[in-house]
């Protein structure tokens, strides 16, 4: 018979292993675990991916003195400079397939807009991308949903737009420029990267910022083009919200005459109501991140920072007819690219274009934001 010792030695001796395999198998639930979180959360993220300042792409919008485009330019016609310094440039006059991300305010605001939205999806391939072009169709409210990855169907590009339906009152409008600027970072580098943005020109409840949304775009060489969605018929039409506070008390209403009103952004930018927007001084006030600088309208950022257009519509008519300005400014372009011989310097880069020909225009992207090298 064995003793109470015996029993008790041979109770201990299996217990180091037993205590290793323990562990190991927390540590394997643990790492499950986490996995199971991160495909949770993977509608929301994309990979990012390192980007360089390795080759610096400026689409340049040529215009005769009546605004229409001018065709059959060759390349030895462009000169481009960066921060006034003559770069060695690639001109491609031939036509390159592009790579759109359409991402569409989904909200309870524009419920009534979505009807006009989900029949443009049809219009994309013929007008915008053409045979050889793809696309692919976010919807953001609260959320940032993917309706459909990169396809060149047609069809299912239609489909995508049409299943886009209104959600909650949040629109995070800079957290879905970032989340498709990744998405477009993922498609080679002979493509056009091109974002269509269509929503209100406002951002409720972004984590993300301008800043960093409208840098991220310049360095992946995106494009963003925006359909605006009037804010006077997402008021007449959307739902009503819940009345804010009053910050003032009653015997403050109305204003007495010598309590002048808060000067708003556009009077601060434009030096008093009516003037004209100074639209670099602005961007460059968002790259040096000044705190007290308030953004009222991030598209005008987004668009004129990356070299695109904004465009507004209020019928289904004009909806239709911005797709097809937008489709023939891209199939006009012409595609400037080079590998900037100054890049130790940090800061802003301006980008000017010159076009050897007489009564004619040239409007490019203003520039990159490239932060200084830091030496070991």
């Amino acid at each position: 018979m064995w003793n109470r010792n015996e029993t008790r030695s041979l109770n201990v001796l299996p217990s180091m292993p037993l205590r290793g395999l323990i562990v190991c198998l927390v540590a394997f639930a643990v790492v499950l675990v986490a996995q199971a979180l991160a495909q949770q959360q993977a509608p929301e993220e994309s990979p990012l991916v390192r980007t360089t300042v390795d080759v610096v792409v400026a689409p340049v919008t040529v215009l005769d003195r009546d605004g229409n485009y001018v065709d059959g330019l060759q390349p030895h016609q462009f000169r481009l400079f960066d921060n006034d310094k003559e770069q060695d440039i690639r001109v491609d006059v031939s036509f390159q397939p592009i790579s759109i991300v359409i991402a569409v305010q989904a909200n309870d605001q524009v419920d009534t807009v979505l009807r006009q939205i989900q029949k443009i999806g049809s219009l994309i391939q013929p007008l915008v991308i053409g045979e050889q072009g793809e696309a692919a169709v976010i919807a953001f409210d609260h959320r940032l949903r993917q309706m459909q990855g990169f396809t060149s169907d047609s069809s299912k590009i239609t489909e995508a737009v049409k299943k886009i339906t209104p959600g909650s009152s949040s629109s995070r409008m800079i957290d879905a420029v970032t989340y498709a600027v990744r998405m477009l970072q993922s498609r080679p580098q002979n493509r056009r990267r091109v974002l269509l943005l269509i929503s209100e020109t406002r951002d409720k409840a972004s984590e993300g910022r301008v800043r960093e949304a409208v840098i991220a775009a310049q360095l992946a060489n995106v494009n963003i083009y925006s359909v605006n969605i009037s804010r006077f018929i997402t008021a007449l039409t959307g739902k009503p919200q819940p009345a804010r506070p009053d910050p003032l008390p009653p015997a403050m209403r109305p204003l007495p005459s010598n309590v002048p009103p808060t000067p708003t952004s556009v009077a601060q930018k434009t030096g008093g109501p009516g003037g004209q927007v100074q639209f670099l001084p602005l961007l460059l006030e968002i790259y040096k991140d000044v705190k007290a600088i308030f953004v009222d309208n991030p598209i005008e950022v987004f668009t004129q920072g990356t070299g695109g257009t904004e465009f507004s519509f209020v019928r289904q008519q004009g909806l239709e007819e911005a797709i097809n300005k937008i489709g023939a400014e891209l199939h006009s372009q012409y595609l400037v690219s080079y590998n900037p011989n100054n890049k130790e310097q940090g800061g802003f880069h301006e980008i000017k274009v010159a076009v050897d020909q007489r009564y004619v225009t040239a409007r490019t992207r203003p520039g990159y934001w490239l932060a200084a090298r830091v030496t070991p």
